[in-house]
């Protein structure tokens, strides 16, 4: 059995402790992202099993028609980028975890961290410090300023958290 997994920019995969789990199969990992349906077919034809990370590659009838080994495709998440109806008649089974009730932390921590990073001037900083100066302004402050969360859902719940913890304000 071949399994393909795509778009694995930083070359996660291959970290993680599941990853031996694998070892009995061929496995090939692609660091890069392609759009172009001819050269994911060829990469693709000899592909049992395809693994996406999140929706960076479109699975689109036109590719699904030319990969005829494919029997499953495996991601976490929502899946708007794959043509449930192509794999459907195509005997393709489309396995993901939607996580119902489970807020993507990471995308929350990365929101504030560019928070964090816009109030206290990080980037500006970082450029001063790389050009041999020291602080070249104060930055601001959370406590008692308004966090608006655009989008109060599951992670919008998780942001506004953080901002409570730093002292913040708001209302819903």
């Amino acid at each position: 059995m071949k399994i393909s997994i795509l778009d694995d920019y930083f070359d996660t995969v291959r970290t993680l402790e599941c990853f031996a789990k694998l070892s009995p199969f061929e496995v090939e990992i692609w660091n890069d992202h392609v759009e172009s349906v001819d050269l994911l077919a060829e990469r693709l034809r000899d592909t049992d099993v395809l693994v996406l990370i999140r929706e960076r590659t479109q699975v689109r009838a036109p590719l699904l028609e030319r990969l005829p080994k494919l029997k499953l495709i495996s991601q976490r998440s929502v899946y708007p980028h794959i043509n449930i109806d192509a794999c459907t008649r195509l005997g393709v089974i489309v396995s993901s975890s939607q996580h119902a009730g489970t807020p993507s932390y990471a995308a929350a921590e990365l929101t504030w961290g560019l928070v964090l990073s816009a109030i206290r001037q990080i980037p500006q900083q970082m450029a001063a410090l790389k050009a041999g100066k020291w602080q070249t302004g104060v930055g601001g402050t959370l406590r008692g300023k308004t966090l608006g969360v655009y989008g109060y859902g599951s992670i919008g719940s998780v942001v506004a958290g953080y901002g409570k913890a730093f002292g913040m304000t708001g209302r819903r």
